[in-house]
C-alpha cells in the first residue's frame, strides 16, 4: 500500500478516535455540546447513549489502524471493509442527524477508499 493511502486510512482512524473522545468523555462539556449542537439538558439526558456511540467509533478506529499495518490480502480486505463501514455510517448519520456528517465522515472515507483501491 502506498504511503498516501496508509496516511489516509490512519487519518480516518484518528478522526474516529477524536469522535470517540467527544462522545465518551466530552459529551456534556462545552466543547462536546458545541461539536454536536446540544443543550446542556439534552447532553445530560443522552450521555449514556453517546458513550455507546463513542465505543463503536473506537471499534472503527481500531479496525482502521490495524488494517493500515496488516499484511495483504487481509489488510486490503479489512481496509475496504472498515472504510465502507465508515462511509455507510456517515450516510446514515447525514440522513438521520445532520447533513454535515456526510462531509466530515463519508467524503473522507470515500477519498481514503479510492486511494486504497488505486494503491492496490
Amino acid at each position: 500500500m502506498s504511503i498516501t493511502a496508509t496516511v489516509a486510512v490512519l487519518a480516518i482512524a484518528a478522526l474516529h478516535v477524536y469522535i470517540l473522545v467527544l462522545e465518551m468523555f466530552l459529551w456534556t462539556t462545552p466543547k462536546g455540546r458545541a461539536a454536536f449542537g446540544l443543550t446542556a439538558e439534552f447532553a445530560t439526558e443522552t450521555k449514556a447513549l453517546a458513550a455507546n456511540q463513542g465505543l463503536y467509533n473506537g471499534f472503527l478506529a481500531a479496525g482502521l489502524a490495524w488494517s493500515a499495518f496488516a499484511a495483504d490480502p487481509v489488510g486490503f480486505q479489512t481496509r475496504i471493509f472498515f472504510l465502507v463501514c465508515v462511509a455507510v455510517a456517515g450516510v446514515y448519520g447525514a440522513a438521520t442527524a445532520s447533513r454535515r456528517i456526510v462531509f466530515v465522515q463519508t467524503v473522507p472515507a470515500l477519498v481514503a477508499l479510492a486511494l486504497v483501491l488505486i494503491a492496490h
